[in-house]
Order: C-alpha cells, then structure tokens, then sequence
C-alpha cells in the first residue's frame, strides 16, 4: 500500500511541476513580463499551494489562461503596449527580410 502512496505522489508531483514549467513558459511569453514578474507570479503560487496544500491545477486552473490572467494584472499596461508594438516591428522587419532573401536568391 505504501508504494501505491508513494508512486501517486511522485505523479501529483511531476503533475505539480509540468503545470509550473507551461505557467511558466506562457508567462513569459506575454508582453512586457520579464525575469522579475515570473519569478514574484511563481513565488505566489509556490506559497499558495505550499499553504494551501492544494495542485497548481485546482487553485488557478489552466496555465496558459493564468499566466494571461497574472501578465494583465502584474505588468503595466503601457509597458505591454510597448513590448507588443515593438514586437510588431520586428516581427514585420522578419518579413521584409526573409522576402528579400527570396527575391535575391540568398
């Protein structure tokens, strides 16, 4: 029985830390979040579920719809502005110059 309690638990917790790692990941791809907003949105949770003993899952639900939720309320709205109008332009010099690549032959 005890392996049966030992093999759930080391499941939770590989649950408990692919859930971490996709919050993690999608949160750092939101607009203006850098190293400081992932790491105080991961302590938060962190602290949470240690409290709380409750999963990632059950407390804030989907990571991709949280690290959202956590990116609108943790960074300002005009740095993510910023963050997206600058990735615009970059995203369209990207284009510009993979079409030139294919115009000259390059």
């Amino acid at each position: 029985m005890a392996k049966k309690d030992r093999t759930t638990d080391a499941a939770g917790e590989k649950d408990r830390e692919k859930w971490m790692a996709r919050f993690q990941v999608r949160l750092a791809m939101q607009p203006g979040v850098d190293r400081p907003v992932v790491l105080q949105a991961v302590k938060e949770v962190t602290t949470h579920c240690a409290d709380t003993g409750e999963h990632p899952r059950a407390a804030f639900g989907d990571p991709d719809a949280y690290a959202v939720q956590v990116a609108a309320r943790l960074v300002p709205a005009d740095r993510a502005e910023r963050a997206r109008r600058q990735d615009t332009a970059v995203n369209t010099l990207d284009s510009v110059l993979k079409k030139a690549r294919e115009i000259t032959g390059l």
